[in-house]
């Protein structure tokens, strides 16, 4: 008896693991536990992106972080991360060291820097709707305008 329970419990965890096996999933359902490292997003696609680019390899150096989503718009240029778990209690130095870096090497840009994970989820958001073909330049452009202004109003 026992060993029927066995086959039959084996038999379900295998059936449940095989039918998940290829369900496709977004990345701004995993971004939180995993590192997604997206690639450098322009609301304004009329532009080169070898500065965002430059951005994103520069901050992502850092030996502190792990995963870093930069957004250009107009304007503004954020530029999202997570620390590595050690280095969270030094949360506040990673932010002034990074701003500061990014102020130096690029003088001409205005940075918005943000390491919260909610801020870093809508960055993985508005990079999957910008793929999307339904959404304009214009949209986009507005979306990260709320964007930056959340991270405004979580200091």
């Amino acid at each position: 008896m026992a060993t029927r329970y066995r086959l039959v419990l084996l038999t379900c965890l295998f059936l449940l693991a095989a039918c998940s096996h290829n369900q496709p999933q977004k990345e701004s359902k995993l971004a939180l536990l995993k590192t997604t490292n997206p690639n450098p997003v322009m609301t304004d696609k009329t532009k080169s992106s070898n500065r965002v680019d430059e951005i994103k390899k520069d901050v992502s150096a850092l030996p502190e972080l792990y995963d870093v989503a930069v957004v250009k718009g107009k304007k503004d240029t954020l530029v999202v991360y997570k620390v590595k778990h050690l280095h969270r209690f030094k949360m506040k130095k990673i932010e002034k060291n990074v701003n500061k870096m990014l102020e130096e090497k690029y003088p001409k840009e205005n940075f918005t820097v943000s390491s919260d994970y909610k801020i870093f989820l809508e960055t993985i958001r508005l990079d999957e709707r910008m793929n999307s073909a339904k959404f304009s330049q214009q949209e986009a452009e507005k979306r990260f305008k709320k964007i930056v202004k959340m991270t405004e109003d979580l200091k």
